[in-house]
């Protein structure tokens, strides 16, 4: 039985999003896209202001973390603060910025763009090799959100929002591309909008859900859902495993968009929680560079 999740930071988040675990250094890195904001927590939540929209966040297996920040590619020394732009792919329209991006098991960065409007399809999702080369995989998106893996990596599971669906692809892990566009999930619209997600070593998928004040567990096989936790905020963005034995999920939330009486009624809306569970994660990969 999967216990009720804790508020861990009451960060009254703007727009929480893109929790990264750091085994090495068993930190979780989240952001607070429109504040700017790269959260840091290991027992308290260390704070870094870098005055531009920061989206996603993952280890570099040299140190440091990779970011995407508005529609680039960068790294950051969380020590020092220091930040260089690493790449920018080509032909992003200046209505799209970076959202949600993740590591695959090679060491690439596969991050996603959206329409800051939310309502045309104008993003991509792209892959980041550890040389540094961009290539585009998907185009037509509307707003890039959760991307996760199968155990054995051989399936991307992949999140447009407003399609409320969750499409599953071939993965080549050796070259990084996709094939076999498919639906796995479809999300009721009366549980919300999918959002972040991630996957555990069963082989089922967490999915975050928007305006659902929860996060839920489903079978991509059968596409039906196996749990859902309720959680203190109307808007829940993403999820990932932490903890030394990866069993922990950690779940951001936002606050932007909401009136008072709304949160009245879900009061730590914003706020990072943790959620002890009986499943093992799969891990957060690290840019292989």
């Amino acid at each position: 039985m999967i216990r009720k999740a804790e508020l861990v930071v009451d960060a009254q988040a703007w727009l929480g999003e893109g929790p990264a675990w750091d085994a090495r250094t068993q930190n979780l890195y989240w952001v607070d896209i429109l504040a700017g904001k790269l959260h840091i927590f290991r027992d308290v939540d260390r704070v870094l202001e870098l005055g531009e929209s920061v989206s996603a966040v993952a280890p570099c297996r040299s140190g440091g973390v990779i970011l995407t920040m508005g529609r680039a590619f960068c790294r950051l020394d969380p020590d020092s603060g220091a930040v260089s732009q690493l790449a920018v792919p080509d032909g992003e329209l200046d209505e799209n910025r970076f959202n949600d991006g993740k590591c695959d098991a090679a060491g690439r960065f596969l991050a996603g763009t959206m329409n800051r409007d939310e309502r045309q399809p104008t993003g991509s999702l792209y892959s980041l090799d550890p040389g540094g080369t961009i290539t585009r995989l998907l185009t037509g998106v509307t707003i890039s959100n959760g991307i996760a893996w199968s155990p054995d990596h051989r399936t991307l599971y992949y999140i447009d929002t407003p399609t409320r669906e969750v499409h599953a692809f071939d993965y080549d892990l050796e070259t990084g591309l996709l094939a076999n566009r498919r639906s796995a999930i479809r999300v009721p619209a009366e549980m919300g909008w999918p959002d972040g997600m991630t996957s555990d070593t069963s082989g089922c998928l967490w999915i975050a859900l928007w305006g659902g004040a929860s996060v839920t567990r489903w079978d991509p096989q059968s596409g039906e859902p196996l749990e859902q936790v309720h959680l203190p905020a109307l808007n829940v963005s993403s999820c990932v495993f932490g903890g030394e034995e990866l069993n922990d999920l950690y779940i951001t939330s936002a606050r932007a968009g909401l009136d008072e009486a709304t949160l009245q009624e879900y009061p730590q809306s914003g706020g990072l929680f943790r959620l002890s569970t009986n499943a093992v994660g799969m891990p957060t990969f690290e840019f292989g560079a």
